[in-house]
């Protein structure tokens, strides 16, 4: 019997200091965290290709994954890095204008309730939210060499995980304390939400921004496809969405006086874009993964919280793997006849 204890003892002893310096490299790497989501990220969505190219292609395994990297880079980060390039300078050149800005929606501001005399907007009202909005661009600017570093992690640890990919999946399985059954469950599941937000926010981002880009188009709006971009881009943040671009395009056409025309673009992008914007959110993002919509929508919020960026994709996975692992300690240490539930099915 003392020696049952013992070893329960030693057992426990571990697991703390396992669980010690685990949380202990979570706190110090915290930084680089969002480049590990993102490195999961792309071997999840080119898992099968690499093995694809390797195994049946016989290609090197070095070869496959450069190739893999090199078509990430072209097609996905450098379009990112251009937009950004363009947008900073005329950000830049807002922030040293700040008083022009400020007197022109001043007079917007005047224009706008000779339209609607009931609007109860002051003035005091309205720079204040400009000037809060003034603090955050200099965090989003500064963020940007995170986010290079982030993705330079990400490719960096995607290759080893690509050179050592059977290995390193024999050995997470052999660690899932899991049964065979719940294992596939649990791949399957992350599997479906990878592809619903990696693939489905994009696609959801382009369809919004072509959207856009004919309403900016048709009513007038300079650089309509710079603009149509930031609108999809846009699409990603909860709740506000697209509106953080296109309500202020309204605001300067009305400052420039071109009342009918902005008019127009507020009625377009308050039908269309906006409504389009939920129609595709509740439908484009089940279609590809199977997930519940409210599970993608929750999940973006908490997400971005906790993960940055990459929360967009791991925020829904969390709330995804604690409804599923409650299924799966029903499965496991409950009644034996309970099955698992898909967490798509939820409603």
């Amino acid at each position: 019997m003392g020696r049952i204890n013992t070893d329960f003892l030693k057992q426990i002893g571990l697991l703390i200091v396992i669980i010690f310096i685990g949380i202990e490299l979570v706190i110090q790497l915290k930084y680089f965290i969002p480049g590990f989501f993102g490195a999961i990220t792309l071997y999840i969505l080119y898992r099968s290709w690499f093995y694809y190219l390797v195994e049946k292609k016989y290609w090197k395994k070095w070869m496959a994954a450069f190739i893999l990297i090199l078509g990430n880079l072209l097609l996905v980060v450098l379009p990112v890095f251009a937009i950004v390039k363009v947008l900073i300078p005329k950000i830049k050149l807002a922030l040293n204008n700040t008083g022009v800005i400020n007197a022109k929606l001043s007079s917007a501001l005047n224009s706008i309730k000779s339209y609607f005399p009931s609007l109860s907007i002051s003035h005091d009202q309205m720079m204040k939210g400009m000037q809060e909005v003034a603090l955050y661009i200099p965090k989003l600017l500064n963020a940007t060499a995170s986010v290079v570093s982030n993705i330079a992690v990400a490719f960096f640890i995607f290759y080893f995980m690509l050179m050592g990919s059977r290995k390193m999946e024999n050995k997470l399985e052999a660690f899932l304390p899991l049964s065979t059954k719940n294992r596939n469950t649990l791949w399957k599941e992350t599997k479906n939400l990878v592809i619903s937000n990696a693939i489905g926010i994009p696609v959801l981002a382009l369809c919004q921004a072509g959207i856009a880009i004919i309403g900016y188009w048709i009513f007038g709006v300079q650089e309509f496809v710079l603009w149509g971009l930031l609108t999809g881009a846009a699409s990603i943040i909860p709740v506000v969405g697209t509106m953080i671009v296109w309500v202020p395009i309204c605001l300067i056409m009305f400052i420039n006086g071109d009342t009918g025309m902005a008019i127009g673009l507020l009625l377009y992008c308050g039908v269309i874009v906006a409504n389009t914007d939920n129609v595709l959110r509740f439908t484009l993002m089940k279609k590809f993964g199977d997930v519940h919509p409210l599970i993608t929508v929750f999940g973006v919020i908490l997400g971005l919280q906790l993960f940055g960026i990459m929360g967009l994709i791991f925020g829904p996975l969390l709330i995804s793997y604690f409804l599923l692992l409650l299924q799966i300690y029903k499965f496991e240490y409950g009644s034996k006849k309970d099955a698992i539930i898909d967490v798509s099915d939820v409603k």
